[in-house]
């Protein structure tokens, strides 16, 4: 077996992807990520955007423990992580970037500030998921890599972040 008929963790390769395939599946990770029950992962009712409409202002500001963040920063931290994946899979280089930024600043919110911030997030999801339905070819490093990134982080601080309400309810 030749070395490029290996993945990097030692499993062999069988075919290709069908492109539309894959597309396929990944629009619903993201839309029932983000908005719609599709049966994949979440339960009804469960979806990020779903989420934070039933989240107080003030439930937002609470750090959730001595060294957690606030769900804000939470949701800031999503905003922003996707916004950089979009950059990435449009091909333009991405300055390094401090990632402890938001941990830091993010904390309390007015009500206005968390509208503005659920506003900030739905309207990057929006237009990263534009982004990934414009792709044509999807033989892209960068490309599949933010895509499967952004599959992977927002459920993960989905999870978070309803975790969080466990504790601040």
């Amino acid at each position: 077996m030749q070395r490029g008929d290996m993945l990097s963790g030692g499993f062999a390769l069988k075919g290709t992807i069908d492109q539309g395939l894959f597309v396929s599946n990944l629009f619903e990770i993201l839309d029932e990520t983000f908005e719609n029950h599709h049966g994949i992962f979440l339960d009804r009712g469960t979806s990020l955007l779903q989420t934070l409409e039933s989240i107080s202002p003030t439930q937002a500001s609470i750090p959730v423990g001595g060294k957690c963040a606030s769900l804000a920063a939470q949701v800031a931290h999503v905003e922003f992580y996707l916004g950089l994946l979009e950059r990435l899979m449009q091909g333009e280089e991405v300055e390094r970037v401090d990632w402890g930024e938001i941990w830091r600043t993010y904390c309390a919110v007015t009500p206005e500030e968390w509208a503005e911030l659920k506003g900030r997030l739905e309207a990057t999801y929006r237009r990263v998921s534009k982004t990934m339905h414009g792709i044509e070819d999807w033989d892209d490093d960068r490309r599949i890599g933010g895509a499967m990134a952004s599959v992977a982080h927002t459920p993960y601080h989905l999870g978070e972040i309803r975790q969080a309400l466990c504790t601040l309810r």
